[in-house]
């Protein structure tokens, strides 16, 4: 199908350009949707990902198609445009010093608190967002392989992701090699079978253990469903919230943390740039944040 060009947008060498208006009316649209604000240095991002949704959805032209999703008249037409335009770039054990802070000090502390106030059931570890399951997965494998107590303690991991594409590959757990590139060779022999043409699939085991679901963080009454977890991985997606989005997204993992339990940022992200409500702590291996054991409560 060509795609038609219309009122005020302009195609270049067969792309697609949204007038200045119709690019804030898009970015305002989104960012109620989701949190994410594009800035204006994100146009060719913005403008390509939104052809595509243009193309795919057969509408013929911007006025269109953001129409079916603004009144609700094509309602899936949303959760479409909601994967175009999301960024799930991610790999296996990734800023791999986090991971060893959850073994060496976290988990410690964990346990520690457990001991001293008479918690029974599973350690429960969220990654939010999971991309397409490679956080979750490393989670799993290095605690499999490297955790001295995995035998004797129960462990839950749940994943979850704005992205109903990611979620899927997430489920399917088959990877390449540029998302393999740090496992070690021993890890991808006991826990991943050939798929051919370079890709590995991860165990059915792993993928039966990990829990995954469809949320929007910054949606307080969607991760109300979220709670009492003593661990959560959050990395690399505050950053491209404003500071009203970033907020609201910190009082919602303060709500999904139990009393004393961890929070993992990534490496460029500040909690104390966003809200005080978390207590920074400095670990042998980096800076984690912790929910304080008495304070606000959802």
């Amino acid at each position: 199908m060509n795609m038609t060009v219309t009122s005020g947008d302009s195609g270049t060498e067969g792309g697609f350009v949204l007038s200045d208006t119709d690019f804030e009316r898009f970015r305002e649209f989104f960012y109620r949707r989701t949190g994410i604000q594009f800035a204006p240095s994100k146009r060719y991002f913005v403008d390509k990902r939104v052809g595509a949704c243009i193309q795919d959805s057969g509408e013929g032209d911007f006025a269109s198609w953001f129409s079916s999703i603004r009144l609700g008249i094509r309602p899936e037409l949303v959760q479409k445009m909601i994967n175009q335009l999301t960024v799930n770039e991610t790999y296996f054990l990734r800023e791999d010093y986090q991971f060893d802070s959850l073994l060496n000090s976290v988990l410690p502390s964990v346990m520690t608190q457990r001991a001293r106030t008479g918690q029974t059931g599973p350690v429960r570890i969220l990654s939010l967002p999971c991309s397409t399951g490679e956080e979750p997965y490393s989670i799993a494998l290095r605690l499999l392989e490297e955790w001295p107590l995995i035998d004797s303690v129960d462990v839950e991991i749940h994943a979850a992701d704005i992205d109903t594409n990611v979620l899927a590959h997430a489920q399917r757990g088959i990877y390449g090699t540029r998302s393999l590139q740090r496992v070690p060779p021993t890890w991808l022999a006991r826990h991943f079978a050939p798929t051919g043409g370079g890709y590995h699939q991860i165990s059915a085991d792993i993928r039966s253990a990990i829990s995954f679901a469809q949320i929007n963080i910054t949606d307080t009454e969607q991760m109300r469903s979220f709670e009492m977890f003593d661990v959560i991985f959050c990395r690399n997606v505050l950053i491209y919230f404003d500071e009203l989005s970033s907020r609201r997204a910190a009082e919602n993992l303060y709500g999904a943390l139990r009393p004393g339990g961890y929070l993992f940022l990534g490496h460029s992200e500040s909690m104390s740039r966003i809200s005080p409500i978390f207590a920074p702590c400095r670990l042998p291996e980096g800076l984690v944040y912790q929910r304080p054991t008495t304070g606000v409560t959802r």
